[in-house]
Order: structure tokens, then C-alpha cells, then sequence
């Protein structure tokens, strides 16, 4: 239906009328122009999204009067009523340029009631069990191992995608959107908390910064494995992916984390490789957006597509790309400055051409290393509070725990020592400990994607993550490839609540607990809450910029046994990252007691801000 409910007379009979016209699967679409305030929608999950949805009072007013005349009705009243009729699969918002801005809209929806069940309680049944592990999908005797008390509780955890949906039910309105999506991996989220709008639709990470062989190494997933993991950039997930477990939870606060998440699963669904290559080995593809709407659509939710669409210049413009996009992109592009200032952009290139590591450690220690670590570059820029921050994600926090270790390290209080106990040079040693040792060790060009990308702006052919083989490609193109995956957009707290407890396996926090206030009860409330999901033998997987972080000492009194799997000294690298100074696997030995109604409430006022 295109350009006509604005001009149809008795429009509300019209549309009661399509319901029955459709068949079980069938989809109607709509092209028409709108205008509309954001004020009339925000409070509903139903729409599929409000990017570019509102229209200033000024265009409100000017293309409501210019329809008129032409007896053309733009009242925000019928397309409401739409969205009401119908479940929403894909909606977009924009303007036509070419006709001075007119907005319009292009919507796709489908029957209320999915066509697997007469009333939508089957299907929201079906999600929710996906989302919380509980034993829908599962034979009848999995949860006879769980004890009394966990079992009673366990019958009580519903996602908060069933919350949503029971509202929705109970008012008669259409289910939120992510329930008619194709695929039912991308879980329902209010995109207009305080918590999601933070981030001001801008993801951090454009790549993941955890070495995923070492990963592999040490994790060894199996078949039978349920993992939960910060979703980042999702190259690691992908990496879990290849590893064919049995869950994947992938759970980031982050919307647009996950939208990134969601192409690249999009593009292996519906691209062949050499597209595929171009999107995220290169950064750039022209035909981004072509390929967007008629391939990636089908296979994205609606908030994801909305969110790409609008950002498709990311990988067509000219300069930059994919991975000169995100928050980290300050400290790649402050890089480049450094090395321009410094004259060795030269000597960059050399690097990423060298043959041999000996050749690659004598470019690194002659023409870049003066520069890039020079103490004037540590004092005046790498050391500052908001470069932390805004170019390398590191929190408060986090800063502390490396001054921390700093102030008693060899370097500071050994018998030759060579720094202060300052900021600056504590920020100085982290980074020589971190750089040094990695060039030294690490062949870049053809070994190391992660450094090659910050220098190059994109990966090569010999040398890239996993997911970016054509073997990968091949095996996650395959149908139902990522049945088993389940994307959260909420804080790893909220989802490990609500899964059924004992069901988890692994867990991957990254460096997340480096986050936490030491004065709070934060950290031990989110122990307690991977003690509750994890079976027993469970493993949580965690790096840190300390060399024993204090939290430790929390999952030791919680039930689980540390132990550390790479500790950087001065000189070592312990992956080809090489940027945490270690790395720990916490496995669960004991149950605990079933938590208070305090421990489960003790978190929510102190990290309802914690950005992952």
C-alpha cells in the first residue's frame, strides 16, 4: 500500500478489514508520508524502533498545512492505528530530499497472533523458555539434579521479554517487535531506559580487544556447553560460535554493540564471502547500503536495521571505515597524530610490510618506540583521566587498580628503580609492559589482526580473528547456525537473574569486574548471582589490568577456587593482545545458600550505570 492511507477517506474500516484478507504468513506493507512527535510514541515497545521518528513542531506544521490543501491527511493517528492492527517485522523512518524533506515511512507487519499459534501465548512461551533455559525445550527430567529450593525458584524466572509480552497481551496490543522478527536470537529491550540511551548510539568497540585463541585454549567448549559472554564488538562470540556450544548468551548494556553483532550474523546469513570480506576485513563496501536493504534486512531486528540504515555512510564514505568508527577510534586516530608529529608515519608502514620479527623489532625499537612512548606522550596525553576513557574504555576504576599496582611494583620500590609512584608514570609502565613485549614477541603483519587493525584500519587477508576465514564463513552461513545464540541488551546482573539457576557453564566477563567500586557490595552480589546460574564445575573466565585483583578474594569466599592462566611480568606477553596484566579462571566448588531478598536488590542502585 503506498501513498494511499493518507488519502483514504474511511481509513479505520479499512484497515479492520486486512486481518482477514491475510493469510497466516503473510506481510502487508506501507509506504506513505507522516508526521509525527516523539512525545506520541516513546512509551511503546511495539513499534520496532524510533530513528528519525520525530518531526519538529516547525515540520509537523508546514507539511500537515501543504498536505491539506491537496486533501491528503497526515494526523499521527492513522499510522498509530496501524501499528496497532498489525505486528510490527520492520520499520524505517526518513525523508525524501529531493522533495524538500517530506518525511515518510516504510513499514512491514504481520498478523497480531503468529501464525504458530491462534492467540501469541505459544510463542511467547517458546522465546521465553530460549531466553531463561528453562526446561521448555529440554527433557523432562533435566532439572531432577536441582535441589528443592532452586527448583522452586527456578519456576518462578521469567524473561523480561514474557513481562513485556504478558503486558502487551493483557491490553490487546501487538506483541513488541522483536517477537515477528525471522529469528529470535535479538531479545527484547527497552531502547528508551536511561541505561541504553547513554551511549547516545554510538557503540565503543568496533573490534573486540580478547585474544580468542587463547580463549579456545583455555576453555576447550564442548557440545554440551551453555556460555554467557559480554558481547563487545562480537567477535569473540562469533569465535565461541565456530565452537558449536550448546547456548550462547551474549549480553552487552550497549544497543548498537549488539546491532554490530547482529550484521555480521545478518551478513553470514544472506552474503557471499567476498561481501562479507569487504563489510568486515575492510571496513568499506560501496554497495553497503544496497546490500543492507535487499539481502541483510530479513535477517535483522527492526531497531538493528533501523540503526544501520541510518548509519550505512560508516562503510561507504571515502576515508576511515568500520574501524575508524566507535569511542575507540580516539585512541587509534590520537595514535596517528602522535606518529605524524613524530615523523615516523614512515616507519609505520614499514612495520606492517616487515618480513621477519627481527626486522619488525628493529623499526619498533629505532623509529616508533621514542615516539609513541616518549614520557611526554605518557604525561601530557595517555595519561590524562578522559583519554582513559574516551580512547581506551578504561574506567576510573580500573585506573586506580593500575596506579595500585604500580606504586608497589620493581620499578617504583626495587633497588634500581626507574619510576615515580605518579600517574604518569604509572600509565608509562603499563604501556611499555604492554607494547614491548607484544612487538617482541608477535609477528603483526602476519599474526597479530588486533594491532593490525588499530594501525592499518583494516585486517588483510593472512591475518584477521577467526570469524573472518572463509572457513568460518562457510560453517556459519549454514542454517540454524546461531539457533543457539540469544543477544541481551542489559547489565550481565539482570540476565544472570534470570536464568534458570544451574544451567551455565561458562561464563566470560572480560575485564568488567575492574569496573566495580572495592567499597561496594557490587562485586559480591554479581559473584553470588554467577554462583546461582553456574553448575557446579562451572568456570568464569576474566582478565584484569591488576595483577591480582582484589576481587578474587570475593569468588573465593563465594564458592569458587581461582586460578591464573597468564600473569604479565616486565618483558613477558601472555597473548597477542598482551594489554591485561592477567588472566583467571574461577570455577564453582560449592553451592550457596538461596539469596536473601537484600542480595538480590543490592546491586541495582550501585552499578544501574555500569557501561560494558
Amino acid at each position: 500500500m503506498s501513498y494511499s492511507l493518507s488519502m483514504i477517506p474511511d481509513y479505520y474500516s479499512v484497515i479492520d478489514s486486512l486481518p482477514s484478507l491475510l493469510s497466516p504468513n503473510g506481510i502487508i506493507g506501507v509506504v506513505d508520508f507522516y508526521v509525527q512527535s516523539q512525545v506520541d510514541v516513546n512509551f511503546r515497545n511495539y513499534t520496532g524502533g524510533l530513528v528519525n521518528r520525530h518531526v519538529n513542531f516547525f515540520g509537523r506544521t508546514f507539511w500537515r498545512a501543504w498536505f491539506d490543501i491537496d486533501r491528503v491527511v497526515l494526523e499521527p493517528g492513522r499510522r498509530d492505528y496501524l501499528e496497532y492492527s498489525f505486528g510490527t517485522v520492520l520499520n524505517i523512518n526518513t525523508r525524501n530530499y529531493m522533495l524538500g524533506a517530506i518525511p515518510y515511512y516504510i513499514w512491514l507487519g504481520t498478523s497480531k497472533r503468529p501464525s504458530s499459534s491462534s492467540f501469541p501465548h505459544e510463542i511467547v512461551e517458546k522465546v521465553d523458555a530460549l531466553v531463561t533455559e528453562s526446561p521448555y525445550l529440554h527433557p523432562s527430567n533435566h532439572r531432577d539434579a536441582l535441589t528443592r529450593v532452586v527448583e522452586s525458584a527456578a519456576s518462578e524466572i521469567r524473561s523480561k521479554a514474557f513481562d513485556a509480552a504478558i503486558v502487551n497481551i493483557s491490553s490487546n496490543l501487538p506483541l513488541p517487535s522483536f517477537f515477528y522478527q525471522n529469528n529470535h536470537y535479538r531479545i527484547y529491550y527497552d531502547d528508551q531506559l536511561k541505561k541504553h540511551t547513554q551511549f547516545n548510539d554510538e557503540y565503543i568497540y568496533a573490534f573486540t580487544w580478547e585474544d580468542t585463541r587463547v580463549d579456545e585454549r583455555i576453555l576447550k567448549l564442548k557440545s554440551d556447553d551453555v556460555v554467557l559472554a559480554i558481547t563487545s564488538a562480537g567477535d569473540n562470540i562469533l569465535s565461541y560460535a565456530l565452537q558449536s556450544p550448546a547456548r550462547i548468551y551474549a549480553v552487552d548494556l550497549n544497543p548498537a554493540q549488539n546491532h554490530l553483532l547482529e550484521l555480521k550474523i545478518a551478513a553470514y546469513s544472506s552474503l557471499p564471502y567476498e561481501d562479507f570480506w569487504k563489510i568486515f576485513g575492510e571496513g568499506k563496501h560501496p554497495e553497503f547500503r544496497s546490500l543492507l536493504i535487499s539481502k541483510m534486512s530479513p535477517h535483522l531486528s527492526s531497531r538493528a536495521f533501523q540503526y544501520w540504515l541510518s548509519n550505512h555512510h560508516i562503510f561507504t564514505k571515502s576515508k576511515g571505515g568500520l574501524y575508524d568508527t566507535g569511542g575507540s577510534k580516539h585512541g587509534i586516530r590520537i595514535f596517528r597524530w602522535i606518529s605524524r608529529v613524530f615523523g615516523c608515519r614512515s616507519a609505520v608502514k614499514q612495520l606492517l610490510t616487515a618480513k621477519t620479527l627481527n626486522e619488525q623489532r628493529e623499526i619498533w625499537r629505532d623509529k616508533i618506540r621514542p615516539a609513541l612512548l616518549s614520557r611526554l606522550v605518557s604525561r601530557f596525553v595517555v595519561s590524562q583521566e578522559a583519554f582513559l576513557w574516551t580512547a581506551l574504555g578504561v574506567p576510573k576504576n580500573q585506573l586506580a587498580i593500575i596506579e595500585e599496582d604500580h606504586a608497589v611494583s620493581e620499578a617504583v620500590c626495587g633497588p634500581d628503580a626507574t619510576a615515580k609512584n605518579t600517574r604518569s608514570h604509572a600509565i608509562w609502565e603499563y604501556m611499555v609492559n604492554t607494547l614491548d613485549p607484544m612487538v617482541e614477541s608477535t609477528h603483526i603483519a602476519a599474526d597479530n589482526p588486533y594491532y593490525l587493525v588499530c594501525l592499518d584500519g583494516k585486517f588483510s587477508r593472512n591475518c584477521h580473528p577467526d570469524y573472518l576465514s572463509p572457513q568460518a564463513h562457510a560453517r556459519l552461513s549454514r542454517p540454524g547456525a546461531f539457533d543457539g545464540l540469544r543477544i541481551h541488551t542489559d547489565e550481565i546482573d539482570e540476565v544472570l537473574a534470570r536464568i534458570t539457576p544451574g544451567t551455565l557453564t561458562v561464563a566470560v566477563v572480560m575485564d568488567s569486574m575492574d569496573w566495580f567500586d572495592p567499597g561496594s557490595n557490587a562485586a559480591a552480589a554479581q559473584v553470588t548471582k554467577l554462583n546461582r546460574a553456574l553448575c557446579m564445575g562451572g568456570r568464569v573466565l576474566l582478565r584484569s589490568a591488576g595483577l591480582r585483583p582484589w576481587y578474587l578474594d570475593e569468588f573465593e569466599r563465594h564458592g569458587f577456587v581461582t586460578k591464573c592462566h597468564g600473569k604479565r611480568s616486565p618483558g613477558t606477553c601472555i597473548d597477542r593482545v598482551n594489554m591485561y596484566a592477567s588472566c583467571w579462571i574461577c570455577t564453582k566448588q560449592e553451592n550457596l545458600a538461596p539469596p536473601t531478598p537484600e542480595m538480590e536488590s543490592m546491586v541495582g542502585a550501585e552499578i544501574s550505570n555500569l557501561q560494558i
